[in-house]
């Protein structure tokens, strides 16, 4: 199976953080591999824009380097980066004061030349608002422009309104694309597709067949380099109101009428609106402690944020419900950490038992399950129940159906692209299908922060568990108490 890929409109595209990390290591290679794949057209202009004072050859140094780094070395070779380097330029710019704007204003090409212009606001939520107005002040937005923000936007109910308040004072809402990754790799993607195109699973998607599911992020790495963000934030704030909420929002929504931007949006806004608060015994937070083993040393969360008493969760564990004709009665179970045993993202969707097993006692217990890898390794492995060869009598065993799309699309498939090359192109198309929308956002931090609330009126502190283990251990008992147990991490 060839993938094609079709070119998209010239664009301009100015990248203001051009010159930070997360730039250099995700938008940059990501354009590059876009440029490598053949989907640019060559007519297209990137301009990174930050307060350093760098020549347009210092600058694509830098991004030459980047690129280099992050790429992946498959990417492409011969003369790609130098034809790529020859579209890119660079404007030092205060964006909050006047410095650099009249340049930026005339490298931009007229409206017209370029059919699209977009914004890339890398940098902290405090510069959406001084850029959002720089740029009508300076006219350089229209009815066409696209800006794209990062995460966190807000940091609770209050600060996500007023951001959207601001952002919504100079863009109109379908010029707003709220990115989160998570939500552009492909298996996430393929959510949609295996529930909606798929007769044999749509049917059962709901309580009279699905007994539980569980949604894992887990990660190996602890919180180097973003030690100040993280101990203002914790697990909930990074992680569970956006990339685990998006997850949850795509297993369990309803099938939109049609495959477009705002039907997709709305289903997934009415999960969020449907989720029952959290109780406190469903709730299991985590900070994880030094590892000493000599091999393989960590440092505690404690002695990286340098604060011997933070109450920061780096996991955190929940039970939640939605409360709706399709999931009543269902428990969701999600997880995420750091410093834990495994890196994987993983979706479990535990189908219920037969209601009569014809085999006896003898043939066990045996339910179908079907796992969702986002990570490493995506793909899709349903579990079925057959005969176990070569037994007397009837016994049953369990054995997957595993399709790792790496080997079914084999090397005609090419190198899919990663979440960034999708979601860049998709701001290039118009296409807001795989972005938050305002509401979808405000509806999200309205379910977490009564949590994030009632364990600070508590006074709860994150149980500690060892760096490289599964998490902490009242983590497990939150499943066992409902006869229950976790899948996804384990080595």
């Amino acid at each position: 199976m060839v993938s094609r890929v079709i070119p998209v409109d010239p664009f301009d595209l100015v990248i203001f953080g051009g010159t930070g990390d997360l730039a250099q290591r995700k938008i940059l290679p990501a354009l590059f591999r876009r440029h490598c794949a053949g989907q640019l057209t060559g007519a297209e202009r990137i301009i990174g824009a930050a307060r350093t004072d760098l020549s347009n050859a210092e600058y694509r140094t830098i991004v030459a380097e980047a690129v280099r780094v992050n790429a992946g070395a498959k990417a492409c070779s011969g003369g790609a980066l130098a034809a790529f380097l020859e579209r890119i330029s660079y404007v030092a710019l205060d964006a909050l004061g006047e410095a650099g704007w009249q340049e930026l204003s005339r490298q931009l090409r007229p409206a017209g030349e370029a059919p699209v212009r977009m914004f890339y606001f890398s940098v902290g939520p405090g510069l959406f608002g001084p850029l959002a107005e720089k740029l009508h002040s300076h006219g350089l937005a229209n009815a066409d422009t696209r800006i794209v923000v990062e995460k966190p936007f807000g940091r609770d109910l209050v600060s996500a309104r007023e951001l959207n308040r601001t952002l919504a004072s100079h863009f109109d809402e379908g010029q707003i694309y709220r990115i989160d990754h998570y939500l552009g790799k492909e298996t996430v993607q393929n959510l949609m597709a295996v529930r909606f195109g798929n007769m044999l699973f749509e049917p059962l998607w709901n309580s009279q067949y699905v007994d539980h599911i569980q949604i894992t992020v887990a990660e190996t790495v602890g919180v180097e380099g973003r030690e100040e963000y993280y101990e203002r934030a914790g697990a909930m704030r990074d992680m569970m109101q956006n990339h685990l909420m998006q997850l949850l929002c795509l297993i369990a929504m309803e099938p939109p009428a049609k495959f477009d931007p705002d039907a997709v949006r709305d289903e997934k806004l009415k999960v969020i609106r449907a989720l029952d608060p959290v109780e406190p015994h469903h709730i299991v937070r985590g900070q994880y402690q030094a590892r000493l083993d000599p091999s393989d040393p960590h440092p505690s969360y404690r002695g990286l944020v340098c604060n011997p008493r933070s109450s920061t969760e780096s996991y955190v564990a929940l039970k939640a419900h939605i409360s709706n004709w399709r999931w009543a009665g269902t428990p969701f179970y999600l997880r995420t950490g750091k410093r834990l045993v495994n890196r994987s993202s993983v979706i479990n969707v535990m189908f219920k038992d037969a209601p009569h097993s014809i085999f006896g006692a003898e043939a066990g217990r045996h339910a179908n399950h079907l796992k969702i890898r986002l990570q490493p390794n995506e793909g899709i492995t349903l579990s079925v129940t057959i005969k176990e060869p070569g037994q007397g009598g009837m016994r049953l065993v369990d054995v997957p159906l595993d399709m790792s799309f790496a080997e079914a699309l084999g090397p005609e498939g090419g190198d899919p692209p990663d979440a960034y090359e999708r979601l860049i192109m998709d701001v290039v198309r118009g296409n807001q299908t795989l972005f938050m929308r305002g509401d979808e956002v405000e509806a999200a931090w309205a379910w977490t922060d009564p949590l994030i609330a009632g364990w600070k009126s508590r006074g709860d502190v994150p149980k500690p568990y060892e760096s490289g283990s599964t998490g902490p251990g009242d983590a497990d008992l939150l499943m066992r108490r409902d006869g229950r147990e976790w899948r996804g991490i384990n080595p």
